[in-house]
């Protein structure tokens, strides 16, 4: 157990009737609660060491705070108040900020709330320049590149006019493959100046998803760095194109293999660019070489409806599905989102979700663009890196899967960073523990903090609390409809409409609905009705309020920490192992993940396989996200009489062997 989980146990049952009830205000102490918790102090002739141990607080602080020198958190102060067994009430939003927190951003707002608006990403991107151009954009903390919103928009432009030189334009696809680097950002919005497609591709992938993603997305180009963890992105696309080492890099690459790729920018920290490709920073040179009147041309040529991003979704069968978005879909939905959060150009945004998930791009970087927030981007998340960001920078803002959220607060240095400054952010992406949200407003001061539910295809948010909501509905539900978003729930046999308290399958229909998946017809009017209700598969219920709460899936796609799987790909792979006869994988319940992936395995007779063997095949193909963590062999699966697989029972039947019972009973929102 953590330091952290330990002091935890201080926070129980006062054994005083004292109550102390304040506000907060932004620049002084508190002073009625630490005159109060330093005159218990004394009087019960407790020593600031002996309360320091207790409560978990360096005495030095503990000091500074009693003479004067430090101003304390809410978080400090109610664990010294709980170390002394008193009780202490501290409104949930602050009493004498309240005034400040309605005011706050006041008239410096980009656009009004609760209205859908018509721009492109790179007008918006002009507007901000416009209207903040001195206004921070971004800054990351492990590299010098700070950039103004004016400075931006013109680094933008450059490599814009980079690729139109190479001649990707309005209407190609360009794949993303990098965690989340200023390169990525600059690819984004260089795509969407021009009216190509940004295709974001997963970080972990290896070579069996990165073809079937590179060929399926009809990719033009694909921006990379080195690689990350175990997945070498150079070897993959050599092995993919293997004339490219000794291609000349100032001609197209023709490759049977990926017929539409025709060039590879490299954006990684190598000092020598790999043979055949060319390095990000020589787009900017090429942009300086364009004819602006052409450029100015295309850009005021483009659409809100045309699509800007394909996001690759696992969906519920086949392979990945390239989910078409708009600038119209992401653009509203970020600005709804943020909204949400009442995020204005006061506050300071710290992106550690991957940039090419939703999350990433909709739920952080647009919500930021759409209300000239500043973003602080963590390369990849890690706790230290996370929380030195948050403390560094005087965040405000801090997003994350529950996951995320748990490894910070367990971790050993947690206390040694302080979080005064933030006050909201979102928890998305599986299923919101609700102990983990409590933690999160009681221990990270995140009082304002949110939950967003939805799904890539509606681009995704479609549903949220807000910072208005009390703790409890926010910890409890996914919150109301965003505006403009219909929502239902229907009995998914009969279509029906079910009544408030009914589980049914979530609909969802509206401006944020996906225009279709990628060359795939069929499948998008699976998923989408003649009347335009995206039908998501996930079984949700809602109240008189209109509050909704999701209990399960339809579907059997897998949620493990955030990332969306799904079992056939897997399936399909571990077929093509020559001692495989059949295979059905399934998610079973996890207190780390939300979930995690199992394997139910029949071999072909007379031939062996070892739990790892089998691992270690999935390892080397597919990303390590996708191995299975438990692996059974068996020689039948359950059926129905008609002879369908029953993955329900082999849900049930492992949860009971492998002594799962508690994580599946964790309440989650």
């Amino acid at each position: 157990m953590s330091e952290m989980s330990e002091r935890k146990g201080f926070l129980k049952e006062p054994l005083h009737d004292t109550e102390l009830k304040a506000g907060r205000d932004a620049s002084e102490p508190e002073v009625a609660i630490i005159e109060a918790i330093i005159g218990a102090r004394k009087n019960s002739g407790i020593t600031q060491k002996q309360l320091s141990e207790k409560a978990g607080i360096a005495q030095s602080d503990i000091s500074k705070i009693e003479n004067g020198n430090a101003n304390p958190s809410l978080r400090t102060l109610k664990r010294l108040a709980a170390a002394m067994d008193m009780k202490i009430k501290l409104e949930f939003i602050p009493i004498n900020i309240k005034n400040i927190i309605k005011n706050r951003g006041k008239n410096k707002m980009l656009f009004d709330t609760n209205e859908l608006i018509e721009i492109t990403f790179g007008n918006l991107l002009n507007l901000l320049e416009e209207k903040y151009p001195d206004h921070l954009c971004v800054k990351y903390c492990d590299r010098d590149y700070t950039r103004t919103f004016a400075e931006f928009n013109q680094e933008v432009e450059k490599a814009a006019k980079g690729f139109l030189s190479l001649g990707i334009g309005k209407g190609d696809h360009i794949a993303i493959w990098a965690t989340n680097t200023p390169e990525w950002l600059l690819t984004f919005f260089a795509a969407a100046k021009i009216g190509a497609v940004l295709v974001t591709v997963n970080t972990s992938y290896k070579i069996f998803e990165a073809e079937y993603l590179l060929r399926q997305s009809d990719s033009k180009a694909v921006v990379l760095i080195d690689g990350f963890k175990d997945s070498d992105y150079i070897e993959i696309i050599n092995r993919l194109v293997p004339a490219l080492a000794a291609h000349d890099k100032t001609r197209e690459i023709k490759s049977p293999t990926l017929p539409y790729l025709k060039r590879v920018i490299y954006a990684g920290k190598k000092e020598e660019t790999p043979g055949g490709m060319i390095r990000f920073n020589e787009l900017f040179g090429m942009g300086e070489k364009f004819d602006q009147n052409i450029f100015d041309e295309i850009v005021k040529s483009l659409n809100v409806h045309d699509v800007v991003n394909m996001q690759y979704t696992s969906g519920t069968t086949g392979f990945p599905k390239g989910v078409m978005l708009t600038h119209f879909n992401i653009i509203n939905n970020g600005k709804n989102i943020g909204d949400c959060m009442k995020l204005t150009p006061d506050d300071k945004y710290c992106i550690c979700v991957p940039f090419f998930h939703c999350f990433g791009m909709v739920l952080s970087i647009t919500a930021c663009v759409t209300h000239a927030s500043s973003m602080v981007p963590v390369d990849f998340y890690s706790p230290i890196p996370v929380m030195e960001a948050v403390q560094n920078e005087n965040c405000t803002a801090l997003n994350g899967v529950p996951t995320m959220f748990i490894n910070i607060l367990d971790h050993p240095d947690f206390n040694k960073y302080k979080f005064e400054k933030l006050r909201t952010g979102i928890m998305a992406g599986s299923p919101c523990p609700v102990k983990v949200m409590q933690d999160v407003v009681d221990y990270m001061n995140m009082r304002e903090i949110t939950i967003v539910f939805g799904q890539t295809e509606s681009s995704p948010g479609c549903t949220q609390t807000t910072t208005d909501d009390s703790l409890e509905l926010r910890v409890s539900t996914v919150g109301r409809t965003l505006p403009f978003v219909e929502a239902k729930v229907i009995n998914p046999e009969t279509g029906e409409t079910l009544g408030p308290g009914i589980p049914g399958e979530f609909c969802t229909r509206g401006y944020h609905i996906m225009k279709g998946y990628y060359k795939m017809e069929e499948a998008t009017k699976q998923a989408i009705d003649k009347d335009g209700w995206l039908h998501t598969g996930d079984i949700s219920t809602v109240d008189e309020n209109g509050y909704y709460k999701i209990t399960g899936r339809l579907k059997d796609m897998i949620i493990r920490g955030g990332e969306n799987i799904y079992p056939k790909e897997i399936e399909e792979f571990i077929y093509t192992l020559p001692k495989v006869k059949d295979v059905q994988v399934i998610g079973v319940p996890s207190k780390q993940y939300g979930e995690e992936i199992m394997a139910y395995v029949i071999l072909k007779e007379g031939e062996n396989m070892t739990e790892d063997e089998l691992k270690q095949e999935v390892k080397g193909s597919l990303a390590r996200h996708k191995v299975p963590k438990y692996v059974k062999f068996t020689d039948s699966f359950p059926m129905t009489a008609s002879g369908k697989i029953q993955k329900y029972k082999m849900r049930e039947e492992a949860v009971e062997e492998l002594g799962l019972g508690e994580a599946d009973k964790i309440v989650t929102a």
